[in-house]
């Protein structure tokens, strides 16, 4: 069906699914399901007028405030609010940082599908919490980290053993500090960094003066070389993936250059000494 008011049809939609005694307004009679409009205008704290011209298309351009405050009225999801968003404004709201308590079973059923290939999921602020047993094995144990320890500008930054893994620590660290400051921006999540820049400005002269320079760079795609403490020179080829409705999160998975490196690596797995390795190498 062609429509040429899809804001106020998905307006009228997403009200009528919701459910007035829930929200406390009196049943009545009501001659349709869900809320009335005045009842969403009252909880949106805005004109009733104004949001009946809104659903009917003639209410002019709403400003990105009222538009939150009808997204909480009407209790939309992340999803929803971005396509009210753009629906109204032709444009995404305004990212909304939410921090990270960690991966769902499935997303990390998918980490666990690269055998060979060390995978991993940061969040905005770089702190890594969910990887697989080959991340385990060839990067870092993280398990064997405090929580607050699983941070990858913290490794690269504080860390010898991480430092003496990377063939090329200072291209390695530019990138980080670039790829950081891009991916907690995007995120919104520039309030939640400051403490960690801080805090990191103040252990690492290095990265005080990345931090100064303000490069920025995106993760994308590209080669990583490894000094591993038993496997000695390893090539991996990483690329960068998004976690769909999560701009807070990404996936990283590293695949080896070299088959006989990905064997090695499964023989290494199958000995059992992953963590053993793991707990000397870099992340």
């Amino acid at each position: 069906m062609k429509t040429d008011n899809l804001l106020g049809e998905f307006l009228k939609g997403r009200r009528t699914c919701l459910d007035p005694a829930a929200l406390g307004f009196p049943m009545g009679r009501r001659r349709t399901s869900g809320l009335r409009r005045e009842e969403v205008a009252q909880r949106a704290s805005i004109s009733p007028t104004w949001y009946t011209w809104l659903e009917q298309g003639r209410g002019g351009d709403p400003s990105p405030e009222v538009l939150e405050r009808i997204s909480e009225a009407l209790m939309l999801t992340e999803s929803e609010r971005e396509y009210l968003f753009l629906l109204a404004l032709g444009r995404l709201p305004e990212v909304r940082y939410r921090a990270s308590a960690g991966v769902t079973p499935r997303l990390q059923r998918v980490l666990d599908a690269f055998q060979v290939s060390p995978a991993l999921i940061k969040t905005a602020t770089w702190d890594v919490i969910g990887w697989n047993r080959a991340a385990a094995a060839v990067l870092t144990d993280y398990g064997a980290l405090p929580v607050d320890q699983r941070n990858i500008l913290r490794l690269i930054f504080c860390t010898p053993k991480v430092r003496s893994a990377q063939t090329d620590w200072e291209g390695v660290a530019r990138f980080v500090v670039g790829a950081f400051r891009a991916d907690a921006a995007r995120a919104g999540a520039a309030a939640e960094v400051a403490q960690l820049v801080d805090e990191l400005c103040g252990l690492s002269p290095e990265f005080a003066a990345l931090w100064r320079d303000h490069q920025v760079h995106t993760h994308g795609e590209g080669l990583k070389r490894l000094r591993h403490p038993v496997l000695g020179l390893l090539e991996l080829e990483y690329s960068a993936f998004a976690v769909d409705g999560r701009p807070d999160l990404g996936m990283v998975v590293y695949n080896p250059v070299h088959a006989m490196d990905a064997e090695r690596i499964r023989a290494m797995l199958a000995s059992g000494n992953s963590l053993m390795a793991g707990a000397r190498a870099k992340g």
